[in-house]
């Protein structure tokens, strides 16, 4: 017990105030002092947390052994709370002090002092180990957790995003931090670094905290300085993002570690503020996703030099020294080599060290062929005997097991719709939009034209655009004997019966299939021969009468914005561009009385959920394109709040999501989730938030990190997992493909070239390979589809609904723009572009006429063709 009855001791720094809790010197309170005393810590739980095993800030986990033994011995100083012994200092920077002992077990080989102290202007937390003994003792664990006010359960959104904070890592050693952001992404920013040698080695989540973890409630984690105890053991088999290591303390021997708390501004001055403090940052471009066809770039701020790089696997990197910037970043080149997880090791003169975790990809067009390779082949799902009616289909499959998985607990996965079902065929879709193939249009076409109409999709009665639940259902009495596997646990709520999953009052399942109809107008107005069942037309007014069947037959949760909904402003757009006059004014209608709606609310980031990281992406797009211009600054601050820019691939761009390994996942478990779809659908605002406001960098490699965030997972062989796992006790895909459609969706309709210029960094390309050859900036396109370029300092977004782009150039003197076109092929004779500038159209150089939408034709060659703009 914390004995709370004795009292609190309160004290100042100039930028913090600091409540401890008497009998335990923990921390209640954590008020930033100029932000009008927000506190960071759960003081509103501290009564319900005041009990042996609950975790707050200031606590301490150490594993230990003797050098000769094979086995190490837990310590907490939460596990069985005693008052710990308050001591004075001579220092007057001590706040408070304590000797630890009391709160240990009197095996405790070790003497433990806590410091609260000031430095500067913030706070230090910082502990003294000494080993006492006349041997030495390995220590193999040293964890400190951290206690923030994650926690938002029984809250309405108002309330949580006033009063709540997210955290996010990086784990980079003695470069590594902590950041701890409003929920509303406004200031301040806490930023959490290493207290002289406490290098931030590994992220462990606290599971054995009693908090209940919950769909509002992600846990809790600690900063591990050492953690070689648990790589041994818990961890083993699990390849971790640093090198596990212990530390052996000689009889005698006494270290100092701890933390700093430190202020920044905002989430925008976060890499500013680290500066201010002495630490290293650096800035990876494009990311740390790299195609091995992408040249990058790693750009190092420091104080101290670097001594020494090193990259594991070894040739898994090729990292060399580039030059100097006016402002002294040292810039290195960095390119891919072998695929697979690559981390890099910046050794600085004083001996510190900082990691930089590298997802190594294919380039993207391999990556994307071998997706689509893989889902229209091992996923693809023929059986003219299936009683549910999913043939032909592509299904959920299972990675581990290497089969379709046709029966599930969770009657969606297996039913091809949810996103945890409809996740497959999604993603085989909206890959034909960036990268068509003829053999697999060709299925998908069947699969549309089937299996959705009149099957996932009515087509008939006072339920006709209806979208069910799910094909699959668990009603064993109505279906024939041996229907279901008796290795499958269908005893949960899980297992609709077939009332619950031809429900069609879902809203959230409308944007799958409009998305496909949408894809296959694009393929058959945009191309010659790639479809063949369907006018163009028929499947744009499906896409339409979809969107439309939302709002009439799924009203409730259609308040809310929806993953994907973005594809109902880009239907409405082709509506408008096609003449489809009345369509569209319907459509324009029914979303701005929800976007109406969202603009009267504080937070309008509802969902099934209490608390969601996905409805931010339609709520933004309507909101910006209705003019509800106060509406889209709200959502932006909050995606940043929980979509931060780090140097680590998993980390960076990964919009929060920690709940859908339950629903979409093999392994369940509430836990953060590496690059599930939150990452690349909350990229499409952020990255339309940058063409606005192209000056602001940060907003492109946060954006940028979530958009290749979706192609991060893909395996060597093409499969797409849900999402991958972050607890270091496993760290790898999660084994089915779950809900990654939605994400795909993200990557397929955002995925564009970016090139722009940083007075500090210089000429930068996003999707790219650039050089400069006098007054020209030259771009060879990297992306998948080659179709989208935006160059900042012109403000120009090139846009091709058919053809693709090798290269631009861009001349920074007089503006002037040249695109290299790629030869027409079987189904491509014409390119057909857009150019707009600060969102106005504009002409190209030539005698191009338009067609019916505005773009311009352009007639493809057998080489390639040059324009100007």
């Amino acid at each position: 017990m914390l004995k709370l009855e004795e009292g609190f001791s309160s004290y100042h720094t100039p930028t913090l105030g600091l409540e401890l809790v008497n009998s335990s010197q923990t921390v209640a309170k954590l008020e930033a002092t100029d932000y009008d005393n927000f506190d960071l810590a759960p003081y509103e739980w501290l009564e319900k947390r005041d009990a042996d095993g609950f975790y707050h800030l200031g606590d301490i986990n150490l594993s230990v052994r003797n050098p000769d033994s094979l086995s190490w011995t837990k310590y907490s100083s939460a596990a069985k709370r005693q008052p710990v012994k308050a001591i004075t200092s001579e220092d007057s920077s001590v706040l408070a002090a304590a000797d630890l002992k009391n709160t240990f077990p009197d095996d405790f080989p070790l003497q433990l002092t806590r410091f609260w102290q000031k430095k500067d202007d913030h706070l230090v937390l910082k502990f003294q180990l000494k080993n006492p003994l006349e041997h030495a003792v390995e220590i193999g664990a040293l964890g400190i957790p951290l206690i923030f006010d994650n926690n938002f359960d029984h809250k309405h959104l108002d309330e949580a995003h006033a009063e709540n904070v997210f955290f996010d890592p990086y784990i980079g050693e003695d470069a590594g931090y902590l950041q701890v952001a409003r929920l509303n992404g406004e200031g301040p920013v806490m930023l959490v670094l290493p207290y002289g040698h406490s290098p931030f080695e590994a992220y462990r989540p606290l599971l054995d905290d009693p908090t209940n973890r919950s769909f509002t409630f992600e846990g809790f984690h600690e900063w591990m300085i050492y953690s070689k105890a648990y790589a041994d053991n818990e961890w083993k088999g699990s390849e971790q993002w640093n090198e596990p290591r212990s530390k052996v303390l000689a009889a005698g021997e006494t270290i100092e570690f701890g933390l700093e708390f430190v202020l920044a501004d905002s989430i925008k001055a976060i890499e500013k503020t680290l500066i201010r403090h002495d630490r290293p940052v650096v800035v990876g471009v494009p990311g740390y996703v790299l195609p091995e066809d992408v040249n990058g770039n790693l750009f190092i701020k420091s104080n101290k030099s670097i001594a020494a790089v090193q990259v594991e696997p070894k040739g898994a990197l090729e990292v060399s020294y580039d030059s100097q910037t006016k402002g002294n970043w040292s810039k290195y080149r960095v390119k891919g080599a072998k695929w697979g997880r690559a981390r890099l090791t910046l050794v600085y003169d004083d001996k510190s060290i900082q990691t930089i975790n590298y997802k190594i990809i294919k380039p993207e067009a391999e990556v994307v062929a071998d997706n689509g390779h893989f889902l229209t082949t091992k996923q693809w799902y023929v059986n003219d005997d299936d009683l549910f009616g999913r043939s032909p289909s592509v299904i959920t499959y299972d990675y581990e097991a290497k089969k379709q998985l046709t029966e599930d607990r969770r009657a969606w996965v297996a039913g091809l719709s949810d996103e945890g079902g409809a996740g497959a065929w999604l993603n085989a879709i909206m890959k034909q939009l960036v990268e068509p193939n003829k053999e697999e249009i060709a299925k998908l076409e069947d699969f549309v034209n089937l299996t959705i109409v009149g099957g996932i999709q009515s087509d008939e009665g006072p339920g006709k655009y209806g979208v069910r639940k799910s094909m699959f259902y668990y009603e064993p009495d109505s279906m024939p004997s041996g229907t279901y596997s008796d290795t499958v646990d269908y005893s949960s709520w899980s297992a609709w019966p077939k009332k619950e999953a031809i429900s069609v009052g879902r809203s959230y399942n409308y944007p799958h299939v409009t998305a496909a109809y949408w894809v296959m107008y694009r393929l058959a107005r945009n191309h010659v021969g790639l479809t063949t069942q369907q006018d163009w037309s028929w499947y744009l007014e499906q896409s339409f009468h979809t969107a439309m069947a939302m709002v009439n037959l799924a009203p409730y949760y259609a308040q809310f914005g929806q993953m994907e909904g973005s594809v109902f402003l880009f239907l409405l757009k082709d509506l408008q561009a096609e003449g489809f006059s009345d369509m569209a004014a319907e459509l324009e209608e029914a979303m701005k009385t929800r976007a109406t709606h969202w603009a009267s609310l504080n937070y309008p980031f509802g969902s099934e959920m209490p608390w969601d990281s996905t409805g931010q992406e339609e709520v933004y797009m309507w909101s910006h394109y209705f003019g509800f211009s106060e509406k889209s600054l709200v959502t932006i601050n909050a995606i940043l709040a929980y979509m931060p820019t780090i140097p680590h691939w998993a980390y960076n761009g990964n919009a929060r999501r920690y709940w859908d390994f339950l629903y979409g996942g093999k392994l369940s478990r509430i836990e953060r989730m590496i690059h599930h779809y939150g990452s690349p659908l909350n990229a499409i605002p952020v990255l339309t938030e940058y063409r606005d406001h192209p000056e602001d960098l940060y907003l492109l490699r946060v954006g940028y990190g979530g958009l290749m965030g979706a192609l991060s997972n893909i395996t060597e062989d093409g499969f797409a997992p849900c999402a991958s796992h972050s607890f270091p006790s496993t760290l790898k895909n999660d084994g089915i493909s779950g809900d990654y459609g939605s994400g795909y969706y993200g990557y397929a309709v955002n995925s564009a070239s970016y090139i722009t210029h940083d007075d500090e960094l210089g000429w930068l390309a996003f999707g790219g390979n650039l050089s400069e050859k006098g007054p020209w900036i030259e771009t060879a396109i990297t992306t998948a589809s080659k179709s989208k370029i935006y160059i900042s300092p012109a403000k120009a977004w090139i846009t091709l609904t058919a053809g693709a782009i090798e290269k631009v150039s861009y001349n920074k003197t007089t503006g002037e723009i040249n695109l290299t076109l790629l030869p027409a092929d079987t189904y491509t004779p014409n390119a057909y572009l857009l150019v707009e500038k600060n969102h106005q159209k504009v002409a190209i150089k030539g005698d191009y006429r338009k067609n019916e939408r505005g773009d311009f034709i352009i007639p493809l060659k057998k080489s390639s063709v040059t324009i100007s703009i």
